[in-house]
């Protein structure tokens, strides 16, 4: 039953039915209509904005879950990294060493990935950035496992050829001086004694009469056998692989020729003054990849240390070499 509105008439003293016309009525509605939608609106918006729908907690939850899988793994990856870089360490620090290898170097361990369309697949999703950041880490890493691999491979084809390796470096003097009777003069910065200047002396001077044996100190193919090189008069030029070679001046005589297979301690010529000389010794001088070093720190298969230590004072006394 519609409910009856009355109104007081002032004029006559009496309450009045009121009349509401159908327009007015159609105009109620649609006022009415239009708050409700407002409303209505109003509340949808603030529940879209505040209070998550079903599907969007599940879709949460998931998210949740997958960040928590990303922290794992990247944890997982942090010990695969420390034990990878320990076993770089190693490799380049203590295995190449005792083959006398270079090591790897950063460049090619730690060397980027080409191409910027190479997570193009990646990208576009709410969390582009974390899937790109965490599958460019497990790429670097599984890279710089196959290196190492690689450098292991190696490794054990340079273990197999050890005893080639420890035959083939040099590891005993020139000639026949485990008594130190020849006095040698050492590596390093010494007056020339023909010009009387300052100059580098890249190898270690042993007098001894002419005539006394000269041996190859490491085996290996005679590179060089003759007089071509300007001051070293006969000499002998030994390739003794593996980045070596060793150098013997001022020879008498030469007692092989180029091609020729050697081992440690055959006879490669005789002590003499030719050349750039001021008496009868032997010049020599060993060579590591493409770098004339120190011979002194290479006859440890002749010397004791206490031999060693003589033979180190008695070079660094000379100041003069004879070449």
């Amino acid at each position: 039953m519609s409910k009856v509105n009355y109104k007081f008439n002032t004029k006559s003293l009496t309450y009045e039915k009121v009349k509401v016309s159908f327009r007015k009525r159609i105009l109620n509605i649609l006022v009415y209509l239009a708050g409700a939608s407002v409303f209505s609106v109003i509340v949808l918006l603030i529940s879209y904005r505040f209070v998550d729908s079903p599907k969007e907690k599940q879709l949460l939850r998931e998210l949740e879950v997958l960040q928590l899988q990303y922290d794992v793994l990247n944890t997982k990856m942090n010990q695969v990294q420390l034990v990878l870089n320990d076993l770089q360490d190693r490799d380049d620090n203590i295995y190449r060493v005792i083959f006398e290898a270079e090591p790897i170097s950063n460049s090619i361990r730690y060397a980027g990935f080409g191409g910027s369309e190479r997570y193009q697949n990646l990208e576009g999703y709410d969390n582009s950035e974390l899937m790109i950041k965490v599958t460019e880490r497990l790429d670097r890493i599984t890279k710089q496992l196959y290196i190492q691999s690689k450098s292991f491979d190696d490794v054990v084809k340079m273990a197999k050829g050890k005893e080639k390796l420890l035959a083939s470096i040099p590891a005993i003097m020139p000639l026949n001086n485990k008594n130190l009777k020849h006095m040698p003069g050492g590596y390093g910065w010494r007056t020339h004694p023909i010009y009387k200047t300052q100059e580098f002396h890249p190898g270690m001077d042993f007098a001894a009469e002419q005539g006394t044996p000269i041996y190859a100190t490491g085996d290996g193919v005679v590179e060089l056998a003759d007089a071509s090189a300007q001051g070293y008069g006969n000499h002998v030029v030994i390739n003794h692989s593996y980045g070596y070679k060793t150098l013997y001046g001022h020879m008498s005589r030469i007692a092989t020729k180029p091609g020729m297979k050697l081992k440690r301690g055959d006879l490669i010529g005789y002590v003499g003054s030719t050349g750039l000389s001021t008496g009868p010794h032997v010049h020599y001088e060993v060579i590591k990849n493409g770098e004339k070093v120190n011979p002194i720190n290479f006859y440890y298969n002749d010397l004791s240390p206490e031999q060693y230590q003589l033979m180190l004072e008695l070079s660094s006394k000379s100041s003069q070499s004879f070449d």
